[in-house]
């Protein structure tokens, strides 16, 4: 498909370089083979993304909403009386054995925020989402811990070989919920 009729083909693009990352990492990130992944001329995907920091940020933003979106549903799905600890300890086990790829693609993503300046907004964005959904959950300090906390334990957990078990990341989570 072409022009109007592919309306989706750049969020498409932006997946395919998404899967790339996750597969290769960033650095073997090109024009060429996320053309491959998406199953489009790569003609396409430099007039959609002309530079390869265009494509990185489009990744960016689809991984950070692809992450909210994935996170806003967990939490929709949770009970009144969760046992919050325990489900947060829950989704970081997911996120890293499950969905491993994926949260290293995003992590592969979120750091080159670090060398890009253009990129920090976006970065910052997921940020903010992830503390705005556990600030509704408990108050604004807590939230923003447990924001950090989660994204602190994911980033660890895909850089090591070893899984934490679910009483070590429960424990985390209680002791930050519990405030001391």
């Amino acid at each position: 498909m072409r022009g109007p009729n592919d309306p989706d083909r750049p969020n498409r693009i932006a997946r395919a370089a998404i899967t790339v990352v996750a597969e290769h990492g960033i650095e073997a990130l090109t024009h060429r083979k996320v053309a491959a992944v998406a199953g489009v001329p790569l003609g396409s995907t430099t007039y959609h993304f002309a530079t390869l920091d265009d494509l990185v940020a489009a990744a960016l933003d689809e991984a950070a909403e692809r992450s909210v979106t994935q996170l806003r549903s967990w939490d929709q799905n949770l009970e009144p009386d969760v046992d919050l600890a325990a489900a947060l300890a829950d989704f970081v086990l997911a996120s890293i054995t499950e969905q491993r790829e994926h949260t290293i693609a995003e992590y592969n993503l979120y750091a080159v925020a670090l060398h890009r300046p253009h990129l920090r907004q976006a970065a910052a964005a997921w940020d903010s989402a992830l503390a705005e959904l556990f600030i509704a959950r408990t108050d604004p300090l807590t939230g923003q811990l447990i924001a950090t906390l989660t994204c602190g334990l994911l980033m660890q957990a895909v850089l090591n070989d070893e899984t934490p078990t679910h009483a070590e990341l429960e424990a985390l989570f209680r002791r930050a919920l519990a405030g001391s």
